[in-house]
């Protein structure tokens, strides 16, 4: 995926990123190599896009430094996360030091004061120092308040949940975000492991061999991003081998309909 594809319309295609919740939150030498480790299984596998927040206690610092020679290749979204528009300027500036000075996606996690911390992200967007705005929410009852900012024109990114046990964005959000050319964020595509807890069994997943699915954990991303709707999906993980397995499934081909619904009978075993 090219840089220029991270754009208002949206990303071109539908890849797999990283997201760095409990993941990077690490300190020490041992523990920072390993994520160093999956950063380069995330770059070899072809992922761009790291998400992160200062709600994730060391994951900036920690993925900053990963980035370290080749902050140009990659495409950062993190966030600001505090009710006070002062403590958010901080946050940010904090963020411009371990991200090269720039951030190409800045979001308001969870839509914690984003009246506020919008005029902030406005003016590091026209200083050139942010390229994209986003929103995030992981619950259906705070959608409508994120449909609101969705309407104002000014954010061009949201970031929602979804998987096959949580489709209630398929209501309202994601017809939303359609129509009005955001691109749209995939947090918790495993639904925070949950939907690790029966795993289908090899015979079962043989029907998805042709579209590159060999695990269910490639199962669930594929699905995902085959909705058109979506452009990239944040799974986090420590594991490089995991990393490796994750980006095979953001390569076409994509899962029709009638996959989509196979993925969701197997998900509800």
């Amino acid at each position: 995926m090219e840089l220029r594809q991270f754009g208002r319309t949206a990303l071109a295609v539908p890849v797999v990123g990283m997201g760095t919740w409990s993941t990077f939150d690490v300190r020490g030498h041992a523990a920072e190599a390993n994520t160093r480790a999956v950063l380069d299984e995330a770059f070899r596998g072809g992922a761009r896009v790291f998400d992160s927040s200062p709600m994730y206690g060391e994951a900036e610092r920690v993925l900053g430094r990963g980035l370290a020679g080749r902050r140009d290749d990659a495409l950062v979204a993190t966030k600001v996360w505090t009710p006070s528009v002062v403590d958010g300027i901080r946050q940010v500036a904090r963020a411009m030091t371990w991200f090269g000075g720039r951030v190409d996606l800045y979001q308001i996690h969870n839509l914690v004061n984003w009246r506020g911390h919008l005029a902030t992200l406005d003016a590091e967007r026209a200083a050139g120092r942010v390229r994209e705005i986003g929103a995030t929410h992981y619950s259906p009852g705070a959608f409508s308040e994120l449909a609101t900012v969705m309407r104002s024109g000014r954010i061009s990114f949201i970031q929602i949940p979804y998987n096959p046990l949580e489709r209630e964005v398929e209501r309202t959000i994601l017809p939303m975000a359609a129509d009005l050319g955001l691109g749209v964020v995939v947090m918790r595509p495993f639904g925070e492991g949950s939907l690790f807890r029966h795993v289908p069994s090899a015979e079962a997943l043989r029907p998805l061999a042709p579209f590159g699915v060999s695990t269910w954990a490639q199962a669930l991303l594929k699905w995902g991003l085959s909705d058109p709707r979506c452009h990239v999906a944040i799974p986090a993980t420590s594991k490089p081998e995991r990393m490796k397995e994750n980006t095979a499934a953001g390569e076409p081909p994509w899962f029709g309909a009638d996959e989509r619904r196979y993925v969701e009978t197997l998900a509800q075993r």
